[in-house]
């Protein structure tokens, strides 16, 4: 994801659930959201090492303990070869079978997930992934220098774009979400209540979306087969 906070605001509740049946989870993070908060008191450099922090400790409230930062700076990425080659190293290293990131395309009906850092890493994300990190000749300083094999991820998630094809119930996860987003005290902590009046809005009315029963809770994905 691009910064601290996108994958609780995105994806909580889901990795939550994944944590829980015992499946393991890292987080990258591209920037360390230094761009971010509302606090003039404090500098660019105390607010990322901050914002650092928070998404260490929302981590754990999902089940999460590895969590890395690639320190681009905040609110300029761009979908460059280098940040694919980061991405595709990091990918190489963990081996996973899913990738969740943000979406590349701009969503209309919903413009707030559509930051340029978010389209930028969502782009870089799919191409780390397809092709760079299943083929040993993209990059081969990762294998030559680094000793790191090619990798091939089943499948890519996206969030808050305008396409979904698949919603998970996360209506017992809340309080998990909900404690995560808490986490990132700079971005959340001036929403008091609001904070959980705004999540169950936008998550019921993804369940709705699901056909899910009323009262049930959900986040929302396009699924990408990658295989």
């Amino acid at each position: 994801m691009a910064h601290p906070d996108d994958v609780d605001f995105g994806s909580a509740g889901t990795v939550a659930g994944w944590t829980e049946r015992g499946v393991e989870v890292v987080y990258l993070m591209v920037t360390d959201g230094d761009a971010g908060g509302f606090d003039d008191g404090i500098t660019r450099a105390e607010m990322a090492e901050l914002r650092r922090d928070e998404q260490r400790a929302a981590a754990k409230c999902v089940g999460v303990t590895d969590v890395r930062f690639l320190g681009y700076p905040d609110g300029r990425v761009e979908a460059t070869l280098e940040l694919r080659r980061d991405i595709a190293r990091v990918v190489r290293q963990v081996r996973p079978d899913r990738v969740i990131t943000s979406s590349p395309e701009r969503n209309y009906e919903r413009i707030y997930p559509s930051h340029p850092d978010h389209r930028a890493v969502g782009a870089a994300t799919l191409d780390a992934v397809y092709p760079d990190a299943r083929n040993p000749y993209a990059f081969p300083e990762l294998l030559a220098e680094e000793g790191l094999e090619a990798w091939t991820a089943r499948e890519v998630w996206t969030s808050g774009g305008p396409t979904v094809n698949h919603h998970v119930d996360v209506t017992e996860m809340l309080p998990r979400k909900l404690a995560a987003l808490r986490a990132h005290a700079s971005q959340t902590g001036h929403m008091g209540e609001q904070l959980e009046e705004m999540v169950r809005g936008w998550l019921g009315g993804n369940a709705v979306a699901a056909g899910l029963p009323e009262g049930r809770l959900a986040e929302s994905f396009q699924v990408i087969d990658t295989a």
